[in-house]
């Protein structure tokens, strides 16, 4: 059973190491393609919570935040894989931050083509969240196994 549990956490990360190792070769000195790709959505997303909530996103250099994507994900893949509960919170802050960023949906009309393409990868990231919680709610609900004491041996007279 730990075997398969291990390869089914191995399977599970296998996007994030991916997406990761992408980045991080195309990273270059400005950020790569994800950083000249993020841009843009970030400031659309900057501009939506202020709109929505008064509040002023701080700015931000994008390389940085392809820096600590790609650190959150490779840092996280890693634990996560050996099944580290700290992993998945880290696998969990990547996600719960760059889902709403990355898939901007509510920026298009439900008739655009857009708006399909971008809500279904948003739900399928909504689906590696719900894993993530998931795998973080058994972890916490499982007994810890603690080591089996012998008991002491009945001294004969």
């Amino acid at each position: 059973m730990a075997l398969i549990s291990f390869v089914g956490r191995l399977l599970f990360v296998s996007v994030f190491v991916l997406s990761a190792y992408q980045e991080f070769s195309e990273f270059g000195v400005d950020g790569g393609p994800a950083a000249k790709a993020l841009s843009p959505k970030f400031s659309a997303f900057s501009k939506h919570v202020t709109s929505q909530t008064g509040l002023h996103l701080p700015p931000l250099e994008m390389k940085h935040l392809v820096l600590g994507a790609i650190l959150l994900k490779g840092l996280g893949s890693f634990l996560f894989v050996f099944g580290s509960s700290f992993g998945a919170y880290l696998l969990l802050l990547h996600q719960a931050i760059a889902s709403p960023i990355l898939y901007d949906f509510y920026n298009y009309d439900a008739d655009k083509k857009e708006f399909a393409q971008l809500f279904v990868k948003f739900t399928q990231n909504l689906a590696l969240l719900g894993a993530l919680l998931f795998f973080i709610g058994m972890k916490n609900s499982m007994p810890r196994r603690s080591a089996k004491k012998k008991a002491p041996k009945t001294k004969t007279v």
